[in-house]
């Protein structure tokens, strides 16, 4: 009976080994494979930004990043891959259904080598590393996301259009409104106080009113000739 009770503890320290050994060599392989984000080549003020911030330096204007990703040539480079971008996106969405996390971090690097101002990427990215116990990573890439954002709804409160949220591009509207769980009912161009976009959404059944500054995004359709 002794000689039973070794055996079987024998074979489950066997089996706990190989877990773990299983377990490192999934970790291993996931940080050897796993894509490095690019940072632009440009002599300008944005790429610096993603330089510092890739290397953990987070405490950063995150206004004045933004502001400069419409000044700089990655802009340009940004718009012709849109519809990358976007693919990459919808990608994304469909790894997260799977749980394949370690192809879940490839695209957002992706996404962030096109567009490292985009907060979808970086909550994406911040919540996978989280999943996969890696906490440094975690927290760089929250304070981040969370950079970008307050970086727009602290600098008003978005009830008028004089006091409205600065955007640089549409898609940070669409993203506050989805942080807020507001559903977009009516969207419209109102100019009393500024250029602004009304949003007029529905919030827990009532109905709110959002503004977003966009004098920066037709300053991007204008870098871009689309205006």
């Amino acid at each position: 009976m002794a000689h039973f009770k070794n055996d079987t503890a024998n074979i489950m320290n066997k089996k706990l080994t190989i877990s773990i050994v299983t377990l490192l060599i999934s970790v291993s392989t996931f940080g050897q494979t796993e894509t490095k984000i690019i940072v632009p080549d440009f002599k300008d003020k944005y790429s610096d930004y993603v330089r510092q911030l890739e290397a953990g330096e987070t405490d950063i204007d995150y206004q004045d990043f933004r502001f400069s990703f419409i000044e700089s040539e990655q802009f340009i480079i940004a718009n012709k891959n849109s519809t990358k971008l976007d693919s990459l996106k919808r990608e994304m969405y469909a790894k997260m259904k799977t749980k394949s996390y370690s192809e879940i971090v490839d695209i957002t690097k992706q996404m962030l080598s096109i567009d490292y101002t985009s907060m979808i990427a970086h909550k994406i990215l911040r919540q996978t590393y989280n999943i996969i116990g890696d906490t440094a990573n975690s927290i760089k890439y929250k304070t981040i996301q969370f950079g970008l954002l307050n970086s727009i709804v602290k600098k008003g409160d978005g009830q008028t259009c004089a006091t409205a949220w600065a955007v640089i591009q549409l898609s940070e509207e669409n993203f506050i409104l989805e942080m807020l769980g507001a559903q977009l009912q009516k969207q419209s161009i109102d100019n009393d106080g500024g250029l602004c976009d009304k949003m007029e959404v529905k919030m827990d059944g009532k109905k709110k009113t959002y503004y977003f500054e966009t004098s920066k995004v037709f300053l991007g359709y204008k870098k871009l000739g689309l205006e």
